[in-house]
């Protein structure tokens, strides 16, 4: 159940950790104010579109924020938790688990969760736990190399996957590079189904390079389920016929069989919803001493 909703709009461009912190610090304080009498704070989740460090925050690299190396997680702690746990995760990697908690993938044990925004990202669970890989930065999918004379990505490298589905690719295949974000996503889409050729070509080439993709990550971890989150839900449900077509030549008759492609349940929220599960995970794991204290 979501009792209360906060928001504020932030342009794109780098912001540091501090100063992404200062309103979120500010939202908790009036939710304190209007919490039932007699409430507690178990503690607090976060969800970052970046390479987070499991064991305390730490933003190693989220090249669509302009970070590197920012305490994210020891910013919260500082402004927000007054001694109670701060969990801060993946923001693909919350939503695959809110999605499989109680959303599209609610009694799914092996899925991937595909999300896409000015970046791509993934989160997988296999035989019903979270693939995170050691240190916590497992399933960063986007930057998975599909095409080495390939463009150039933000992370360094070239011809990731991100740079054949992402934001960036869609919109300049279409040519609309002065346009961004998924309002720039949604006239793609809506000036494909209107006819418009760059617009349908364009939606041909990624979703072909997004089944491409799927069919390796369903070649390697064998899923029951895709879901297409984030601004990759319209590009799928947009190219869905290119999808499927990539994912019958390129996958394994054994693995891609039984396998569901389906979108969000939880649409927007998912992440964060992952986010309130992992805050509770210390009250479940000991409900008699939920700090760790």
């Amino acid at each position: 159940m979501l009792l209360d909703r906060f928001e504020a709009a932030r342009p794109r461009g780098e912001h540091d950790a501090a100063t992404v912190v200062a309103p979120i610090a500010d939202f908790v304080r009036k939710m304190q104010v209007t919490a039932p009498a007699g409430a507690r704070l178990i503690g607090s989740g976060a969800a970052v579109s970046a390479m987070v460090r499991r064991d305390d925050g730490f933003v190693r690299l989220g090249p669509q924020l302009g970070w590197a190396d920012q305490p994210l997680g020891e910013a919260l702690r500082e402004l927000i938790a007054d001694g109670r746990p701060v969990a801060v995760r993946n923001n693909a990697d919350l939503a695959a688990l809110a999605e499989h908690t109680r959303g599209a993938a609610a009694g799914c044990d092996n899925l991937v969760y595909l999300y896409g925004d000015a970046g791509v990202g993934g989160g997988i669970i296999a035989a019903g736990r979270p693939v995170t890989g050691h240190g916590g930065y497992g399933g960063e999918v986007g930057h998975m190399v599909v095409n080495p004379n390939g463009k150039a990505c933000s992370c360094g490298s070239h011809g990731c996957w991100e740079t054949e589905i992402g934001e960036h690719a869609l919109l300049s295949a279409a040519g609309r590079n002065a346009t961004s974000g998924r309002e720039g996503i949604l006239a793609v889409v809506d000036a494909a189904s209107r006819g418009d050729n760059t617009a349908q070509a364009a939606m041909r080439q990624v979703g072909d390079w997004l089944g491409f993709g799927v069919a390796n990550l369903v070649n390697i971890f064998n899923p029951e389920m895709v879901i297409f989150g984030g601004t990759l839900r319209e590009v799928y449900l947009a190219s869905a016929a290119q999808v499927r077509s990539r994912l019958n030549r390129n996958g394994l008759p054994a693995c891609r069989e039984h396998v569901r492609l389906r979108t969000p349940q939880l649409g927007q929220d998912a992440a964060l919803l992952g986010a309130a599960e992992l805050a509770f995970e210390p009250l479940f794991a000991d409900p008699l001493d939920p700090v760790g204290r």
